[in-house]
């Protein structure tokens, strides 16, 4: 899967010959990118200039220079909010998350709150969830919330042999979130748990989702929320 458990990347190298070699392939690839950007057209497509600034911020975070590339996902994330293009605006928020600086938390959260709004792919929306999980103590039941809200949102949006990927994924997350959360090892303690955290009703537990964002983003919002549900509205 692209956004799920992908974070596997150069920064493994096992001895320090090979993370040279790493770092130099990385820097290689900043500048390539650059390159492209630069060759832009003043008048481009929007979306074509996020996509390359955005290759350019992941080779940045498996170079761990952090600040860079939160600074240049919150312009992407800027540029595309202004342009509609939710879900690479979704994108940028998942890095700047992965770049763990002081505002990354805020980002998670208006990231998950434009993941959930929008049909987005729903692979980002579940990885967006999946770092509240992480994110989340293990007596909490914001993970739990969270873990419910990715099932759910797998079986709504997703299709074909993806949702079937991604029902598996979530259905696991969901049950080690039972397991960290209650001990829960059987089904019908499941079922029980399930039923007692009030997970089998949307109408309860997406709710609950607005007060985990709420917390994760306190004032820092950089997009009118209001504004936006208003306009899908109609």
């Amino acid at each position: 899967m692209k956004y799920i458990n992908n974070n596997q990347g150069m920064r493994d190298a096992d001895s320090g010959e090979d993370a040279v070699s790493a770092s130099e392939l990385l820097e290689q690839r900043i500048a390539a990118v650059q390159q492209q950007l630069n060759a832009l057209p003043a008048n481009s497509d929007p979306a074509r200039k996020a996509e390359l600034q955005l290759q350019i911020t992941g080779s940045l975070l498996d170079l761990e220079r952090g600040e860079q590339a939160f600074a240049l996902a919150r312009e992407v994330f800027d540029a595309c909010a202004a342009a509609h293009d939710w879900e690479q605006a979704v994108v940028a928020c998942d890095m700047m998350y992965k770049a763990d600086q002081e505002l990354s938390l805020p980002a998670l959260g208006q990231g998950l709150w434009l993941a959930v709004t929008f049909p987005i792919d729903p692979e980002l929306s579940v990885a967006m969830l999946q770092h509240v999980v992480e994110e989340t103590p293990d007596d909490s039941d914001g993970a739990a919330v969270a873990a419910t809200v990715a099932h759910y949102l797998a079986d709504m949006r997703a299709q074909g042999k993806a949702r079937e990927e991604l029902m598996i994924f979530t259905g696991n997350l969901l049950g080690a979130v039972a397991r960290r959360h209650s001990q829960v090892e059987k089904q019908e303690q499941f079922d029980y748990w399930f039923g007692k955290l009030e997970l089998d009703d949307p109408e309860k537990f997406l709710p609950r989702l607005r007060n985990v964002i709420d917390v994760l983003v306190q004032e820092e919002w950089w997009i009118n929320r209001d504004r936006i549900w208003e306009s899908l509205q109609h």
